[in-house]
């Protein structure tokens, strides 16, 4: 029987129910397929005196456990520092957050893999958990170990390959992140496994109803690195062609104001539309709407699960070279992949999209079938699974 402790401070919890959601959606697959898992969600320690200010109410609130459909996740105190000041040491502050409770736990649950996501702070911190109770560890990299902390500074990148060279095992959930390791002795034990999704659950009979005969699609954060403004770019160019087109934006984050300032500097507003942060199941119902393109031209994913969320409903979809969504798309065969930054090259694709429709919804057809076929939540959790054995024998 195969006892799994996922520890991740990526996960849902009643102030916020959607963030690590592919982790939960990960655990649920896992639990389906056999193994029995505990999750342990380790949250920022906040003085009950700042409860005041709303950011950080939400992470008081957070209860010590919950069972969220059924998986029992525990949610203990770690000390961070804002602003990702001493990084580098936040996998030990981490550790010394969250040993008491796994101690409490695996009196009752004795986990034989710890399954880490992130190497800092989790897979830190599960460095000495692996040690303490002698039982392996693989550690997974979503992209901000590679893409944000090893950058930060020197002590932060030691610290991420400290990780990569005591784990079991490691999985990045793209080629492009794997791509990062040159070390030989790490790179033989690195596995690609990408994210999915449930299809089961994008089944929609009820759609909404948008306006404009040419409907273009974003889903994301709204910062920086996710293109939006080169999106609203292209748009202004496009409406010279297609008049009618209409630009919906479902998200929100510290771009927002700059954005809509953008539209209103170019004249857009009727053919741009900002819909705010949406739930999962409205952003499915919008995919689902019979859109023409979803265009999301980030330069900096490790994979992107919005992508072959868009592709599962069939929308033409456009990614961005050199990114994790290369593990998908294969060039005007079941989507579409543009240059980093280059608004020509995004004006041109959708263009092309519009103006060719019968082909691209065959092209998102494609799509679809590649999504179905292999990238699955359960095709995941298959070769999950596949990884604790190898690492338990």
């Amino acid at each position: 029987m195969k006892n799994i402790l996922i520890i991740s401070h990526m996960y849902p919890s009643p102030s916020n129910s959607v963030l690590g959601i592919f982790v939960h959606k990960q655990v649920q697959k896992l639990i389906n397929e056999g193994c029995k898992v505990k999750v342990i969600c380790p949250v920022p320690y906040v003085p009950s005196f700042l409860g005041i200010i709303k950011k950080y109410k939400a992470y008081i609130d957070i209860p010590a456990k919950i069972f969220l459909d059924g998986v029992e996740v525990f949610y203990p105190r770690y000390i961070e520092f804002p602003r990702g000041v001493f990084l580098q040491y936040s996998g030990i502050f981490m550790y010394l957050g969250i040993k008491r409770t796994i101690n409490e736990l695996y009196n009752r649950f004795k986990f034989n893999v710890i399954h880490a996501h992130t190497a800092i702070p989790v897979g830190f911190a599960s460095i000495f958990l692996s040690k303490k109770y002698n039982v392996p560890f693989v550690v997974t990299i979503h992209g901000q170990d590679f893409q944000y902390t090893i950058k930060k500074n020197s002590m932060c990148r030691k610290s991420v390959f400290k990780v990569l060279k005591d784990a079991d095992k490691i999985i990045t959930v793209s080629n492009k992140l794997k791509n990062v390791i040159t070390e030989k002795h790490i790179l033989n034990k690195t596995v690609v496994i990408n994210n999915g999704i449930n299809p089961e659950e994008y089944v929609i009979n009820e759609q909404v109803k948008l306006k404009g005969s040419h409907i273009m699609l974003s889903v994301s954060a709204l910062i920086k690195t996710k293109g939006i403004d080169l999106n609203i770019k292209a748009v202004s160019e496009l409406i010279k062609t297609y008049p009618d087109l209409v630009y919906y934006i479902i998200g929100d984050g510290e771009e927002n104001r700059n954005l809509r300032k953008l539209v209103n500097d170019l004249n857009l507003n009727r053919n741009v539309v900002f819909l705010g942060r949406l739930p999962h199941s409205k952003v499915i119902k919008y995919m689902s709407s019979k859109c023409d393109v979803f265009s999301l031209p980030s330069w900096q994913e490790g994979f992107g699960i919005v992508y072959i969320e868009a592709m599962n409903s069939g929308i033409p979809v456009i990614g961005v070279r050199g990114q994790g969504i290369e593990d998908v798309i294969e060039d005007k065969k079941n989507g579409f992949l543009v240059e980093p930054h280059q608004v020509e090259d995004l004006v041109f694709t959708i263009d092309y999209i519009l103006s060719h429709k019968s082909e691209a919804r065959i092209i998102g057809q494609n799509g679809k079938n590649t999504v179905l076929k292999e990238f699955t939540w359960l095709r995941n959790a298959q070769k999950t699974i596949d990884i604790y054995n190898e690492i338990m024998r």
